[in-house]
């Protein structure tokens, strides 16, 4: 028999879920040409938060991510605001604030990305202008185009749509944090929190800054590695000498720098300081060639490390001198060289403090010193890791919602990058959920010449965030 209840008048009635989700979907495939220009438009402007760049251009990138949040109609208060430096005078650079009370029991989410972005190098490196977006086939090219402005455009879209299908009349809470000076170390991030503690605090956090597992599969980042950086000066000589007059008896700095660095590494490449830890975690199949492909490795060049490869890149310590001030080769003369300062950066597994870890770095570089060499390290610079607790309600809501979203279940994933913010996150909202997703995918390159947007990857993320606000729309009892 048919249930009358189901039919009348010979129509059936529909699930609210799949309505609501026919919704979402119709709004941001509507609304995705208006999407992609309004993240064109902000690729455009070279918002390099560092010290050396214009703060004139970050404080335009603000402007315009307020505009469009104010555009969207959905918030009660939409601010640019600014935190002060700890130990300074200074402040930090100006991020986008928006809130929206919750209603009906409804939680509150935080939404997070960064509108600022890293310096684009050499424009001789890029194959189209790094503040020019350009769409070659499937992807979109430019400094920020993935990282992060990429992840405000989608939650710019998602709040869009989530407007359009339910015509402004929804209950769910909602703060927005479009930070400034995320690639500038988040030096203000704290006292922002700490400053803005009651309107960001939420019930949920979804950071939209990581990668995806393939422009196919989406993935939720469950664990970071967290950093400690600092430049080692290393000295051996009051002033330079004649290398051929002393060369052979008088050690200098160069020599003894490039043995001290010798000693970080074990002979498999891998990261030999004593205290360093690594995490115990499962990792998904991943092949050699498929590390080759992502990453340029050249023809006879072998990978370093041991254990699973995905393991060396989210759950083991490594390090990277990522610069060397010494003589250049162009100037290079026939001299012993007195100081010579590296930067050094160092990627820590999760579940090892970073304070913990600075303390093993320095005495494994002061007791390896070589020839009594004198050392110094300063402008160090720490961040936390972090693990993911997946057994909370918004991890499930975000995997349903991914699933409809890409037509494939999220994998989890560890990140061999650091988002030392996220600690703070931590100390200050213990009890929410936090939740690391993101519009990357293996070929974005970010922080690269080239960076690039998948556009297919940005449109499917987009859809499953619209679909997780409208999940946490219905949801009471969090």
């Amino acid at each position: 028999m048919t249930d009358t209840a189901d039919t009348e008048a010979g129509t059936t009635q529909q699930d609210p879920a799949q309505t609501i989700e026919s919704a979402l979907r119709n709004a941001v495939e509507r609304e995705l040409p208006r999407t992609i220009a309004d993240l064109c438009t902000l690729v455009r402007i070279p918002s390099v938060s560092w010290a050396a760049f214009d703060r004139a251009h970050v404080s335009t990138s603000a402007d315009a991510v307020a505009e469009l949040v104010r555009e969207i109609g959905i918030f009660d208060a939409v601010t640019v605001t600014q935190a002060g430096i700890p130990g300074t005078d200074e402040l930090g650079q100006p991020a986008v604030l928006a809130t929206r009370a919750a209603k009906n029991g409804r939680p509150t989410v935080l939404l997070y990305a960064h509108h600022d972005v890293q310096p684009p190098g050499l424009d001789e490196h890029w194959e189209s202008p790094p503040f020019e977006p350009t769409v070659r086939g499937d992807r979109l090219y430019g400094r920020g185009a993935a990282d992060d402005k990429a992840g405000v455009m989608a939650h710019v879209a998602a709040l869009r749509a989530l407007h359009d299908a339910t015509g402004g009349d929804l209950d769910l809470g909602l703060a927005l944090f479009i930070e400034g000076e995320e690639e500038f170390g988040s030096r203000s991030f704290a006292t922002f929190l700490t400053e803005n503690r009651q309107a960001l605090r939420a019930d949920a956090i979804v950071v939209a800054d990581s990668n995806n597992w393939d422009i196919h599969t989406p993935a939720i980042t469950i664990g970071l590695r967290g950093n400690v950086t600092f430049r080692l000066t290393v000295s051996t000589l009051a002033h330079a000498s004649h290398s051929g007059m002393f060369g052979g008896a008088v050690p200098d700095a160069m020599m003894a720098t490039i043995k001290l660095l010798g000693t970080l590494y074990a002979a498999d490449g891998s990261v030999a300081i004593e205290g360093l830890t690594s995490h115990d975690a499962p990792t998904p199949p991943y092949e050699e060639s498929a590390l080759r492909q992502e990453t340029g490795l050249l023809d006879g060049v072998q990978p370093i490390g041991h254990g699973t490869i995905l393991s060396r890149i989210w759950s083991q310590p490594a390090l990277t001198v990522t610069g060397i001030d010494a003589p250049s080769v162009a100037n290079a003369s026939n001299t012993l060289t007195p100081s010579v300062s590296v930067q050094v950066s160092v990627r820590i597994a999760p579940g090892q403090s970073a304070r913990e870890a600075a303390a093993a770095i320095e005495a494994h570089l002061r007791q390896n010193a070589p020839f009594g060499a004198h050392i110094q390290i300063d402008d160090l610079d720490t961040g936390e890791p972090f693990l993911v607790d997946t057994g909370g309600w918004a991890v499930a809501e975000t995997r349903l919602a991914m699933t409809a979203g890409w037509g494939v279940a999220p994998v989890d994933i560890g990140v061999g990058g650091s988002i030392p913010f996220i600690a703070d996150l931590v100390r200050e909202f213990p009890d929410a959920q936090i939740l690391v997703t993101g519009v990357e995918d293996p070929d974005s390159r970010a922080h690269s010449p080239n960076e690039s947007l998948h556009l297919g990857v940005f449109t499917r993320a987009v859809l499953s965030e619209a679909f997780l606000l409208g999940r946490l729309n219905e949801r009471t009892g969090h």
